[in-house]
This record gives structure tokens, C-alpha cells and sequence, in this order.
């Protein structure tokens, strides 16, 4: 490793992230302008750089190609939920079932776990409270459950399947 490569990495631990973060501020400001630019930019580089530390290895992307169709299904999983769930709050007569159930992971990539967790709450009506190392579960809260065992097939199917694909 040559030494402006040590350099770049020490600054820019995560160059990736970085970016994202950037674009994430001026999603967030819904403003594109040069200050709100310098601005992401700075925060993009600044939060990795202090926090690189805390972060554990860095996540190797077996397959990339898996990981595109995964963000298409999460993209529309997302869009859908919000339908989905703006009725069911909005209809005068709310027939809801929220409910906790425990999902049994089969992934054994922390990272892996991580963006499982991050993708149940991502999308409307779910949200994952807890992970439970010791059982590989993971507990889910929704906001109208009807049947715990199709929740769980369809996380796995959607949603752990392709990501065990995309890590391994």
C-alpha cells in the first residue's frame, strides 16, 4: 500500500459512504445550492472519519447484481407499505392487529443482520425493536399482523434470501 493510498484512507475511511452521506444532506435540506453542497460534503467526510473506529470490518459485496434487484424490491415494498397502511389508518372503521412476533434469522453476517433490521423498518407498518444474539432472532412489531408465519416467509423470501445471496 503506497503511502497517498494510507493517506486517502485515513481521510476518507469509507469514500462510499461518504458520498452517500452527502447526497442524503441535500435530500434532507431539499435545496441544491454550493453551501448545502460544501455542507454534505464536509459532514460526508467528517462522520466517517470519526467514527471509523467503531466500525467493524468493512463489508465485502459478493455480488453486486442481487444487491440492485434487492433495492428495486425494497423500493417498491416501501412504496406499497405506504399505500397499504395510509388506507388502513385513514378508513373509518380501523381493523388493526398490531402484533409482535420473534423472526429466526438463518444470516450470520452482522452486517447482513444490520440491513435486514434496517430494511423491516424501513418499510411502513414493521419495525424491528431488538436482536437477540443468543437466539439469532430478531423481534419485529407490525402494525396489522395477521398471520405470524406468511410475515416470516415474506421477510425471508423479499428480504433475507436475496440478502444472503448478496453476502456470501
Amino acid at each position: 500500500m503506497t503511502s497517498s493510498s494510507r493517506s486517502r484512507q485515513f481521510w476518507l475511511p469509507r469514500p462510499l459512504f461518504s458520498l452517500f452521506l452527502a447526497l442524503l444532506w441535500l435530500l434532507m435540506v431539499n435545496e441544491i445550492s454550493v453551501a448545502h453542497a460544501l455542507l454534505g460534503l464536509a459532514l460526508g467526510v467528517a462522520i466517517p472519519f470519526v467514527t471509523h473506529a467503531f466500525w467493524p470490518e468493512e463489508a465485502r459485496i459478493k455480488r453486486p447484481l442481487p444487491l440492485l434487484r434487492y433495492l428495486l424490491v425494497l423500493l417498491v415494498d416501501i412504496l406499497r407499505s405506504n399505500l397499504v397502511v395510509a388506507l388502513r389508518i385513514l378508513r373509518p372503521t380501523r381493523h388493526l392487529r398490531p402484533g409482535f412476533f420473534l423472526y429466526p434469522l438463518t444470516l450470520d453476517d452482522d452486517f447482513a443482520i444490520t440491513i435486514l433490521a434496517s430494511t423491516i423498518s424501513l418499510t411502513p407498518g414493521t419495525v424491528s425493536l431488538h436482536y437477540d444474539v443468543e437466539t439469532n432472532t430478531l423481534l419485529v412489531h407490525a402494525l396489522h399482523l395477521e398471520d405470524e408465519d406468511e410475515a416470516i416467509a415474506i421477510i425471508r423470501e423479499r428480504y433475507e434470501t436475496p440478502l444472503k445471496e448478496i453476502f456470501r
